[in-house]
């Protein structure tokens, strides 16, 4: 696997994991029906950093890296990661996370900080666990789970 910057040629690939991740509506807080338009301005903006993991010339999996806020709040950084889910199980997830690590620190962020983690997403949290992240803050309902309702939210954090 090659974990690579995007380019506008991935484009299409990221989206149908975009689209294919979103559609459960179990885990991000983007609506099933977003549109190709806001995914692209929200995935590919100017002001994040965008990669791509590859396996035999196919693009598996994607995350993104930004300041968490603006000004005074941006040596942290914020990222969010998807993987094709008929391609889950095969430790992209984890790849994506040690590379954005390596990346955040080569790029001078002092921690990164995951805004809104599903508690239900029981997976996901054992990973980013795994990876060195701590939950530093819950929110109580804080995401409405398409088949179990109102669920907690998790704020997690890693310094670097």
């Amino acid at each position: 696997m090659t974990i690579r910057a995007a380019e506008a040629v991935d484009l299409l690939a990221v989206w149908n994991i975009f689209s294919a991740v979103i559609q459960t509506g179990d885990t991000y807080t983007f609506s099933p029906q977003t549109p190709e338009a806001e995914f692209r301005a929200y995935w590919f903006a100017d002001t994040v950093n965008t990669f791509v993991a590859e396996d035999a010339g196919e693009v598996i999996g994607s995350y993104i890296i930004k300041p968490n806020q603006p000004g005074l709040g941006d040596h942290i950084a914020n990222c969010s990661y998807m993987v094709d889910p008929e391609k889950q199980g095969r430790g992209t997830g984890r790849q994506l996370c040690e590379h954005s690590i390596d990346f955040a620190r080569r790029s001078g962020y002092l921690g990164i900080q995951f805004n809104i983690v599903v508690s239900s997403n029981v997976g996901a949290v054992k990973l980013w666990k795994n990876c060195g992240f701590r939950i530093i803050g819950t929110t109580p309902n804080g995401f409405r789970h398409a088949q179990r309702g109102l669920v907690d939210t998790y704020i997690m954090f890693r310094e670097l």
